[in-house]
């Protein structure tokens, strides 16, 4: 859950961005410019987008799951 009121005090109060401008960037962007970093989480490892394809794939498989 973002903390909307939080991250518009230090984007619009502390950072002196107008309202557009904030709106305007990613979530990644804001924290890099907050001098957080921009990670959000751990990258994408290639056993995690192996399941999540798995789990989602692209068309239906051959044996009709």
């Amino acid at each position: 859950m973002m903390d909307w009121a939080g991250l518009m005090r230090a984007g619009i109060g502390g950072l002196r961005l107008r309202p557009a401008e904030f709106w305007a960037l990613t979530p990644a962007e804001l924290r890099l410019m907050m001098g957080m970093g921009a990670a959000l989480v751990p990258p994408l490892s290639r056993a995690r987008l192996e399941e999540l394809a798995a789990a989602f794939p692209d068309r239906e498989r051959a044996d009709g799951e």
